[in-house]
């Protein structure tokens, strides 16, 4: 695996965005204060995960480890998911909230409003890797059966989760980060669902990001931006990126 630093380019799959032009700027080296790994959405992928947690442990074992969110959803092993990373908990590994996190939240607390929307994204599997058979016509009584089967523990795990992560000149999001506000100033809205000039104007801060939520081909650098959702739940593929004073290297099983 080869490293990638300095003024790094390529072209980052985003929705396009006609009214704003991609810049290129000088990107300072990445400059961290310990190493650590940030791992793709996951979307249920235990299978993966497991075998991409062994390659991080074999090949960085001192790096610590950072989830970038949607751990769940339209894959098939949610449950599984979950409980793996509820046991790193102790390890001093970090957590990042994603949309499908969110969505699932809101459809325990509002069910009746937030239920068919999260269903429609993934959430029917989610819903069935816990064992939960009810009815998606009935989603109040969904919600309780859901309730029953996460159970409290993890719900407030889920409901705890940041938004960001810091180490050094980079930043961990789920999804994206305006490039002319400042990162801790940022709504959520913007953190877990995306900005359109996300990518496309390079920040003049000195900052990396690293980000899932965007389904790229392979692991992608461009402009102090890590891109590392290859779709594990369609391609098969969860990739993950190794931080380390003045170099990122790509990992994917």
């Amino acid at each position: 695996m080869a490293g990638l630093f300095g003024r790094l380019l390529g072209r980052k799959s985003a929705p396009a965005t006609p009214a704003v032009k991609e810049i290129e700027v000088e990107i300072p080296p990445i400059a961290v204060s310990r190493p650590f790994a940030a791992i793709g959405d996951i979307h249920g992928c235990d299978d993966q995960l497991g075998r991409l947690l062994d390659r991080l442990a074999a090949e960085a074992p001192e790096a610590e480890l950072v989830f970038v969110g949607d751990y769940i959803d339209r894959g098939e092993k949610n449950a599984e998911v979950l409980r793996r990373l509820m046991k790193l908990r102790d390890t001093g590994a970090t957590f990042l909230m994603g949309n499908h996190e969110r969505m699932c939240l809101d459809f325990i607390d509002n069910p009746a409003e937030k239920g068919a929307r999260w269903l429609r994204h993934g959430g029917l599997q989610t819903v069935a890797s816990f064992g939960v058979s009810g009815s998606a016509q009935d989603p109040v009584a969904l919600r309780d059966q859901m309730v029953a089967a996460i159970g409290d523990e993890m719900i407030d795990w889920l409901r705890s989760l940041p938004l960001t992560y810091q180490n050094g000149n980079v930043y961990a999001v789920h999804a994206a980060a305006h490039p002319e506000h400042p990162i801790r100033e940022q709504a959520e809205k913007i953190l877990i669902w995306g900005h359109p000039k996300f990518g496309k104007l390079p920040r003049k801060d000195g900052l990396w990001v690293v980000h899932g939520h965007t389904i790229v081909d392979t692991p992608r650098v461009s402009q102090g931006v890590v891109s590392i959702d290859t779709g594990a739940y369609a391609t098969g593929r969860l990739s993950g990126a190794i931080f380390a004073d003045g170099d990122v290297q790509m990992v994917q099983v």
